[in-house]
This record gives C-alpha cells, structure tokens and sequence, in this order.
C-alpha cells in the first residue's frame, strides 16, 4: 500500500561503460549519493529509473547497433556474452554497477528513451524513418520479456521521450525533434500505439462519456457549478 518514489539518471553516473561487466558508478557518487539512495528503493520496493539513450551514444559505426539492426555485436570478454543491440549493453552495464554495490535486486526502469525525427545537416540516421523504425524496435523489445544476456526474461517498464515535439527549445535542431506528435498535435508517424479517432461529426461522441459499447469502465465528472 505504499507509494512508490524514485528519481531519473543519466548514464553519465556511470564510468568504464564498455563493456558492460566493467561497468561501476563514478567515484564519489557510488558510495555517499547512489549506495544510500539505492537502499532506500530497495526497502520501499522501488525501482532505479535510468534513462538511456542509444542515440547519444551512436556514431556512424555503431547505427546499426542502437537501432536494433543485424550488426557484427559487442562481445564482452569477461562475461562472454554477446551483446547485439545498444540498449541491452546499456542496461547491463547499471546492472554491473549496480551489482557492484550489491543491490542487483533492485528493479530497473527506462524513464526516458527516443530517437528524433528531424537533425542538423551533418546528422547520420535523423529522420523520421529512423525515428519510426528505433521506437518500433524499441517497443518489440521491451514487449519480448527476452530481457538483456545479464538480466534475462525481464520485461522493463519503458517510457519514451517523447509524445510531442518540443518547438521552443534551445539547442541543436534534434533537441526539439523527438515527439511522435508534432506541436500542433498532428502525428509525425506511428509506431503501432495509435488507437482510430472518431470523426469529428459524428453526433453520439462524447469525450466525456466511456467509449462506447463498454461497460466495465466508468468515470466521474465535476458537477457544474460544484464548490472546490
């Protein structure tokens, strides 16, 4: 009955990245921000949320490989383990950091994950075919429950960045491209999450109202003119 609580990083919490087993948090954060921090999750059952992003981490070599593509993969030495797309290598190098500390039990969550529709000029793979195709991937993934080589049958709560287009941000041309909606509300592409809207005409729609022929989900409205 308690309510879950806990806070996004980015993977620049992480240092010797690849490969993955090699992973450990930075110094100084390991032990007086992050070992305290991941305690806490652990005794209210909370996750680490983390936001990893293929897209920061990909060149011209490596496209193939953080957008889930046939690509030759990343083989770790260590482990020996064969890694063939960016996000599972990703994943399992917090694992082995956070495995460091001896808190592998706790659950892990993608708070933050995406590929931009639209990039400055001398961007490789920026447009809106490859955005599709990332978060299609992306989604299959995540939906397999074949989880990563170090943390196998897993299926990850997944949030991607994000629903629409930021069009007043500062920074590069990509920065304000990573919405599957436009800021006008109207869809850049579909990566099989739309449902079908109903016609603006028709006379029975009420968004205020269950979708039709259902009858197990049922909503409250304020009543007009109620006090707060």
């Amino acid at each position: 009955r308690r309510i879950q609580i806990s806070t996004p990083h980015s993977l620049g919490i992480l240092t010797n990245s690849t490969p993955p087993s090699s992973a450990k948090f930075r110094r100084g954060y390991d032990a007086q921000v992050l070992k305290p921090l991941l305690s806490f999750l652990r005794s209210t059952s909370s996750p680490f949320v983390v936001n990893p992003y293929p897209f920061f981490g990909y060149s011209i070599e490596t496209l193939d490989f953080a957008l889930f593509r046939p690509n030759p993969g990343l083989y770790d030495q260590h482990t020996k383990l064969l890694y063939t797309n960016m996000l599972d290598a990703q994943l399992d190098s917090v694992y082995s950091a956070m495995d460091k500390l001896g808190f592998s039990d706790v659950e892990i969550v993608i708070g933050e994950i995406g590929w931009p529709s639209e990039g400055d000029i001398d961007q490789i793979g920026v447009d809106v075919d490859t955005a599709s195709e990332f978060n299609k991937n992306l989604v299959a993934r995540v939906d397999s429950g074949t989880g990563t080589p170090l943390m196998p049958n897993r299926t990850f709560e997944t949030y991607i960045f994000a629903l629409f287009n930021e069009n007043l941000k500062s920074g590069p041309t990509s920065e304000r491209n990573f919405g599957i909606f436009r800021s006008d509300l109207t869809p850049i592409y579909d990566i099989g999450i739309l449902r079908p809207t109903f016609r603006s005409s028709d006379p029975v729609y009420n968004p205020r109202s269950p979708v039709r022929g259902s009858s197990s989900k049922r909503w409250c409205v304020t009543k007009a003119g109620a006090e707060t």
